[in-house]
């Protein structure tokens, strides 16, 4: 009986996905991405060493494991290409150890440059995209209009799909946003060029799994950016373009349903955003204890560098992703940013203009408007938890807030990230076992 775990983020993203995914992987046979693109960015530091990651899955560090692309992820085939580059150059064997669904959406320049135009001339009113042409690739594909990865060795296919995609992106970029065309026929031998390097690396990855799955296997399956960023269950219109909840797993990989064992949500001890939108419990710039957060947490994004915004921890937001997701476990990390705060708040509540009490995470934008976070202050640890691998160790007041946190939410913690690096963990429950 295979044993199926989902990681998915509980918060706007950048809450350490990619190390628990790196740690919890050693026990998989498989560690699979299910959506999103290269805007993702999950940071591994294994004995002090960084690596970076953007579309590969982030068990790829240990040797033995199979990583899949699967079919709801979106494509671009030189950041992969580049990517797997990098890795080998640091002796890592990756090449033979990819899988990228055939159905994957291709990324083109068409849509980098899309994406680009479309923010330049949206001024104040940006979504805050990271530019990698993500959400006009997902737009093609909900169109009906995606060059798919299969397509990149076919070359009359994609000539055909691309002079579809072409005309109407060169159109656009000429007419509304005053951008300049690009040489298709450029972008067509890029392609074709591209899909000859990654040619042994399609596969059908919805079939692979599900033999894995019936064979008793056990996969990891790791999702990219946080619930709240959901295309349908976030803060639109500051959202990914993907599926980020439970409901893109079997969407984004072809497994069922049933076949999902555990859902681990990670959840950072404070909270933080990046790009635009909503931000109930986000400290003012400037502030002394958003500022040490910021410094301490090294809060800066992964692909892009931008700054992230920081707040207090958001307990009704981080409900609400427990229930959309139906989380039976919470990762908890970077405990040790707070370990010098002598109070620490937590946002239980919020306050409408109308002075009306909300419990509930709102749905739609405009219930954002004038919205004040009620708090409850707790006494801080103010000791070093940076390190700790027992959980006996850690302070009476770290372990109080824990316990609050679990009594709020109705779920318990039972991974707490004490540091960056992958032996900075404490592991109360075996996944796999």
């Amino acid at each position: 009986m295979s044993k199926n775990i989902v990681i998915v983020g509980t918060q706007w993203g950048d809450e350490g996905k990619g190390k628990i995914a790196d740690l919890l992987a050693e026990k998989a046979d498989s560690i699979v991405r299910f959506q999103g693109g290269n805007n993702a960015g999950h940071t591994l530091i294994v004995d002090g060493v960084k690596t970076v990651l953007h579309l590969i899955p982030s068990g790829i560090l240990h040797e033995d494991k199979i990583c899949y692309i699967a079919n709801g992820v979106v494509v671009d085939p030189r950041a992969l290409l580049d990517e797997i580059e990098k890795l080998e150059k640091t002796g890592l064997k990756v090449f033979d150890r990819i899988k990228v669904s055939n159905n994957c959406p291709v990324i083109t320049p068409f849509h980098i440059a899309m994406d680009v135009a479309r923010e330049r001339n949206l001024g104040d009113n940006k979504i805050g995209t990271t530019k990698k042409g993500i959400a006009p690739a997902y737009e093609d594909k909900i169109a009906r209009r995606a060059i798919k990865i299969s397509d990149l060795s076919n070359p009359k296919v994609l000539k055909q799909k691309l002079t579809v995609i072409a005309e109407l992106y060169n159109f656009m970029f000429k007419n509304f946003y005053d951008s300049p065309t690009l040489d298709v026929p450029k972008v067509y031998e890029e392609l074709l060029t591209l899909g000859n390097k990654i040619k042994p690396l399609m596969t059908n990855t919805s079939q692979e799994l599900r033999d894995k799955y019936k064979d008793g296997k056990n996969l990891l399956l790791e999702g990219a950016q946080g619930i709240l960023l959901d295309i349908d269950h976030g803060t639109y219109p500051f959202v990914t373009s993907s599926n980020v909840t439970i409901g893109g797993v079997s969407t984004g990989t072809g497994l069922p349903p049933q076949a999902i064992e555990r859902v681990l949500g990670i959840t950072k001890a404070y909270t933080t955003r990046v790009g635009s939108g909503p931000f109930p419990s986000e400290l003012p710039e400037g502030d002394k204890i958003g500022d040490h957060i910021q410094e301490v947490g090294k809060e800066f994004g992964a692909t892009t560098g931008r700054r992230r915004s920081c707040g207090w921890l958001d307990l009704v937001a981080l409900k609400y992703a427990v229930e959309v997701n139906g989380v039976t476990d919470i990762c908890l990390t970077k405990m040790d940013v707070l370990d010098e705060l002598k109070e620490i708040k937590v946002c239980v509540a919020y306050k409408n203009k109308e002075g009306e009490i909300i419990n509930n995470f709102p749905t739609i934008p405009e219930d954002f408007e004038g919205l004040e976070p009620i708090y409850e202050t707790l006494e801080g640890w103010n000791s070093i938890t940076f390190g700790i691998q027992k959980y006996t160790e850690l302070p009476l007041k770290a372990l109080d807030y824990i316990t609050y946190i679990e009594n709020f939410i109705g779920v318990k913690i039972t991974i707490i990230s004490t540091g960056a690096d992958r032996k900075h963990t404490i592991v109360l429950k075996d996944f796999f076992d």
